[in-house]
């Protein structure tokens, strides 16, 4: 079934713009992502999996309000890079998207983090300890890489090296290395000594939230979301 086109306004371009940047790194990681909108309460909350880490994503935008034709609410899983070729911080109405039309979704797009309760979890560093652990795994990557033989120099053994790395928990915490380096690739975790970063726990879910984003993926033995194909979080 065609859904009509439906404008979105968005309460500042900031927000079209950040929320363009996010759409545009998840492609960068796959050029035919599919994101799923729930826009609800005057916000819209944009989810997405980039596959190579595992998690979900979340950036939230602030919105002016319904458009011409534009629902109050709606949930949509459309393509991404169909829906940042809409977007248009600089339109002369206010920041400005449109909806495309409807796709069938991956797995993952049914299988959202809870809305809550979420609770804070203890013993997360701060943010310049996180990118010093994400340097130094990248460095420890490097390294490693570099010593296998020739004989072993596969993406199998890569893979492996890249799992037993970014596996490791952070921290005092139950949350894998691979979810920081998810936060950072995505722009979540930027240059801000005093960058506001919790860990928060729901049920099976973890969640890294900042205040530009967030990841969340399930604790281990409750379904990877990698056999899945999945991926959270909350701006």
């Amino acid at each position: 079934m065609t859904m009509p086109a439906h404008s979105v306004l968005f309460a500042d371009p900031r927000e079209a713009a950040d929320l363009a940047a996010f759409l545009g790194r998840l492609l960068h990681y796959d050029r035919a992502a599919a994101v799923r909108l729930q826009a609800t309460g005057g916000a819209l909350a944009v989810f997405g999996r980039p596959p190579s880490f595992d998690v979900l994503a979340i950036r939230t935008a602030r919105l002016a309000g319904a458009g011409t034709g534009s629902p109050e609410t709606f949930d949509v899983t459309v393509s991404a890079g169909e829906f940042l070729e809409t977007l248009d911080p600089e339109s002369p109405t206010g920041a400005a998207g449109v909806l495309p039309g409807p796709v069938t979704g991956p797995p993952w797009t049914g299988m959202l983090p809870p809305r809550g309760p979420w609770r804070e979890l203890p013993g997360l560093p701060g943010p310049q300890e996180l990118r010093t652990a994400l340097n130094t795994a990248v460095g420890e990557f490097r390294t490693r890489d570099e010593a296998l033989p020739e004989d072993r120099r596969t993406r199998a053994e890569r893979d492996l090296i890249g799992r037993e790395i970014w596996s490791r928990p952070v921290g005092g915490t139950p949350l894998p290395l691979r979810a920081v380096h998810a936060a950072q690739s995505l722009g979540f975790l930027r240059p801000q000594p005093d960058l506001p970063v919790g860990l928060l726990a729901a049920g099976s879910w973890l969640r890294l939230r900042s205040p530009y984003g967030s990841v969340a993926l399930r604790t281990e033995g409750s379904g990877s979301l990698g056999a899945l194909q999945l991926s959270v979080g909350r701006r």
